[in-house]
This record gives C-alpha cells, sequence and structure tokens, in this order.
C-alpha cells in the first residue's frame, strides 16, 4: 500500500497546478418544470435562464446563457419673517385653538372637491398642476409616476428639514445619541428666526421633544440645537447634509443651512426632495408618529419658571386628505409654498412634492391632486417572497456549486393598466464563476419583463462561501479516491 500511495504521490507531482488546467464552459440545458418544481433538475445551475410566469399555476423554464452583469420662517437668519408661512402659522394656531384642532369643514371639502376634478382629468393620463416644479414617486420602488420640471433647482425651504430630520434617525440608528438624551439650547440657536418654538439660551429639552418641535412646528431654533447636539456646529451638520444628499443621488442640492432660511446657494429641486423623503419614510418608518401629530403641548423650563407651548402641526393635509401621512411643508418669499406630502392607501404609500405653489391652498390642492392620481393609475405588483435558486456551477472550487438565493423580493408599479399576470422572471447565472466566492457575492441576476420589456431586476446572491482548491487538497481528495 504504502508503495502505491508513494506511485501516485509521485504521479501528481508531475501534473499541471490546478490554476494552470483548462476549464470548460459550463454545459447549457433548457428544461421545463412547474411552479411546485422551481428548481431545475438535481444538479448545479451553469449560466441558465429560468422564466416563470407570475400569478399562474405553472411557470415556464428556459435556459440562455449569458454574462450577469416658505420656510416656515425668514429670509435671514437675522429674522424678518416671511409673510406667507408667518401668516399661515399663525392661522393654524387661531385654528387650534378656536376649535381644539378640528379643520374647518368647509375649508376641507373645497380642498378635497378642487383635487376631485384634477383627478377626474387625471384618470385619462393626465392631471393638473399648478405649481411649476413637482414630482410624485412611489415610495417601495422610487418609480417616479408624474413629474413637472422635476430638475428646475429652487429654494425649499422649510421641506430642507426632511434632510435635518433624516441625519437625526442617522444618529439614533448609530448609537451616537438617544431620544431621552437633554439637549442644551445655545445662544445662537435660540436667536434663529421664522418658525420656532422659542426655546431660551440655556434651556434643555430631549432629543424626541426636539423632534416633535421640528416635524410638527417646524421650528429653526430646534433644528440648530440639534445640529449643534450632534455635530457640535451647524456648519459641520450642514456638511453631512451635502455628504448624505450626495449619497442618495441628489445630484441638484446645496444646502447652505439645516432649517431652510433663505440663503444664497440653498437649493434643491423637487426629484431630489423626493429621493430624501422616500429615504427618510422608507428607512425611518418611525417619523409618521412626530409628523401626523395635529397638536401637542410642550413645556418650557427656565430660570423664569415653567410655561406650557403648544405646537400645532402646519402641514394640514394631516386634516384635510384622509391618506395623509406627513410628512414637510416650507415657505418664505424666495421659495414660495413648498410640501413633501406623504399619503398611504392600502399597500400603496406616495410622495408628491410641490415646489413655489402661489399660496397654501394651491399647495395643498396639488398634493392632493397628485396623490389622488397616483392611487388611481398604480397598480402594484410585489412578490411575498424571494423565489428559490438552485446552486449555481463555479469553477476552482473545493465544490462544484454554490448555494444561491434571490437577493430580495421584486416590487413593480404599473400605471399602463397592463396585466401583471403576464410578469416573467428570468434568472440568469453569471458564467466563468471561480472560487473563492464569499457569501454575499453576485453569482447572477433575475430580470423581470412584463409584455417583453424589462421592467426591474434583483441579483442572485451566493449564500455560502466557497473556498479556491488548493494544490494540496486537489492531491488528498485524489489520493482518497484511489484508496477507495
Amino acid at each position: 500500500m504504502k508503495s502505491i500511495v508513494a506511485m501516485l504521490l509521485g504521479a501528481l507531482l508531475c501534473v499541471q497546478p490546478v490554476s494552470a488546467m483548462q476549464v470548460k464552459e459550463p454545459v447549457l440545458y433548457t428544461q421545463r418544470a412547474s411552479h411546485d418544481a422551481s428548481l431545475l433538475g438535481t444538479g448545479g445551475l451553469g449560466p441558465i435562464m429560468n422564466t416563470q410566469r407570475a400569478g399562474e399555476g405553472t411557470e415556464k423554464k428556459e435556459s440562455v446563457q449569458e454574462e450577469t452583469e416658505v420656510q416656515e420662517g425668514t429670509e435671514a437668519q437675522g429674522g424678518t419673517e416671511a409673510q406667507g408661512e408667518t401668516d399661515e402659522a399663525q392661522e393654524d394656531e387661531k385654528e387650534g385653538a378656536a376649535a381644539q384642532g378640528e379643520i374647518s369643514v368647509q375649508e376641507t371639502e373645497e380642498a378635497q372637491e378642487d383635487a376631485g376634478g384634477s383627478e377626474s382629468s387625471g384618470t385619462s393620463g393626465q392631471v393638473e398642476v399648478s405649481a411649476p416644479s413637482a414630482v410624485l414617486m412611489e415610495s417601495s420602488t422610487g418609480q417616479v409616476i408624474f413629474e413637472k420640471d422635476a430638475d428646475t433647482q429652487r429654494p425649499p425651504a422649510s421641506v430642507t428639514k426632511v434632510m435635518t430630520l433624516l441625519l437625526i434617525f442617522d444618529a439614533l440608528a448609530d448609537g451616537k445619541i438617544k431620544l431621552e438624551d437633554s439637549v442644551t439650547t445655545s445662544e445662537y440657536a435660540a436667536s434663529m428666526g421664522g418658525s420656532q418654538v422659542f426655546l431660551e439660551p440655556g434651556e434643555v429639552q430631549t432629543v424626541d421633544t426636539l423632534i416633535k418641535c421640528i416635524s410638527v412646528a417646524s421650528a429653526n431654533d430646534a433644528c440648530v440645537a440639534m445640529a449643534e447636539h450632534i455635530c457640535g456646529n451647524e456648519e459641520e451638520f450642514v456638511a453631512q447634509m451635502n455628504k448624505r444628499a450626495e449619497g442618495l443621488g441628489m445630484t441638484n442640492t446645496h444646502f447652505i443651512n439645516c432649517n431652510g432660511l433663505d440663503a444664497d446657494g440653498h437649493l434643491t429641486t423637487a426629484r431630489d426632495i423626493a429621493l430624501m423623503s422616500r429615504e427618510l419614510i422608507t428607512a425611518y418608518p418611525q417619523i409618521h408618529d412626530y409628523c401626523t401629530i395635529w397638536m401637542e403641548n410642550i413645556t418650557h423650563t427656565t430660570k423664569k419658571g415653567s410655561s406650557e407651548f403648544g405646537l400645532t402641526n402646519t402641514n394640514k393635509l394631516i386634516r384635510q386628505y384622509e391618506f395623509a401621512t406627513g410628512l414637510k411643508t416650507g415657505s418664505t418669499s424666495k421659495a414660495k409654498f413648498c410640501v413633501s406630502a406623504t399619503a398611504k392607501k392600502d399597500d400603496t404609500e406616495l410622495i408628491a412634492v410641490i415646489m413655489a405653489a402661489d399660496d397654501s391652498k394651491a399647495r395643498v390642492r396639488d398634493a392632493i391632486a397628485l396623490c389622488n392620481y397616483g392611487f388611481g393609475k398604480c397598480n402594484k405588483y410585489q412578490e411575498d417572497g424571494t423565489e428559490p435558486v438552485k446552486p449555481v456551477k463555479i469553477a476552482r472550487g473545493v465544490k462544484g456549486t454554490v448555494k444561491a438565493a434571490q437577493e430580495e423580493p421584486f416590487t413593480y408599479i404599473d400605471t399602463t393598466g397592463a396585466d401583471l399576470k403576464g410578469m416573467e422572471r428570468k434568472v440568469t447565472a453569471s458564467k466563468k464563476l471561480q472560487a473563492p466566492i464569499k457569501k454575499g457575492d453576485k453569482v447572477g441576476v433575475a430580470k423581470y419583463y412584463l409584455n417583453g420589456t424589462e421592467v426591474g431586476s434583483r441579483d442572485i446572491v451566493a449564500s455560502e462561501s466557497v473556498d479556491a482548491v488548493s494544490y494540496q487538497s486537489a492531491l488528498v481528495d485524489t489520493i482518497e479516491e484511489w484508496l477507495l
């Protein structure tokens, strides 16, 4: 036996290293399978394409070789209040005090009636929006359903605070701050004009309370207090806002401050506002718990003693539109009237962005019209889970295949009235995959087609790691086979 092993070792030492051996192209094959038997065969997949028709009892699977591949505030921080939003805030406070939070029935009916007319025109493929810039986006996919001059830079006023809130929730998620943390108001923060909750220098509030002040009352002083608490000063916080915007693909946005007070160069677009709004509501859905508050009191505790201060939501959509879930209004004399409005009906959540509307009623009317249009047009295709994927063939690994899975379920929004039961899924494994493969590496792609047109895709990734075969491991495997 020893002589046999010695002969085998000698022979193996003369062969090429594994890395130099030629690797055959994976073999292609075509196979049909039922929906219940969605894994093809019992062996590993080479570069194949599985085609399934969504919503049917059976699915076709064919193989094709393919390589994957106005500001609620002021124009200046010194503090002359922009008349539009100041008047609006005062109007909200008067309504709240007089009616204990009940919105005017007549005003609500007028807004719904006006929006209803736009909805009817939207069913034929059009919707009337009076504001110069607008975007309607579906939140789960980021698909834009409607746009009007969406990439023209304009001042966003207090809609800026969507990014401020996003960074606050980022800090909470990262453990840098906690909701119960105490925040001390600086003289600079207390000096902010425009919409505010009248924080005094040295006053202490919790992070949770300041989020309410920003979300509900659009408080400029609370924004600066939080910026200083997180980053030490507003300048560094604004730098982080711009960095976060860049990461979200907000290519036409530049922030100068954290609250949206008018400043030269403080600009964004309707599309970019939709992008940051989507990030906020999808990453941190708890924001809705704050921005849907209609009225709430906070307590000021200073050297003068304690006093109650009432917060009233600047976003009238919360009371005027049954599907409203947020998000942020804004107006200044330069920005006019803006809003990033979120609304949810059944399983569809929309983001309607309005910029530079002529007045607050036009802003509300346009936002409702867009949302009604979107809810009437949207037809949603959503997988309940991911379809299984057969192990994918690899070369030069300690085993011949790697287990794989679709990274996440697919969701698609159709606005054409197409029959979504015709959705097809084609899964293709990458060719010439070689070990080592790490868990999470992309090993293929699932493409989705509707009536022959690709409408989206999801990555196929390795669900395990596979090491590359070594000369030593190959030698041991060969010896074991011979001895058996």
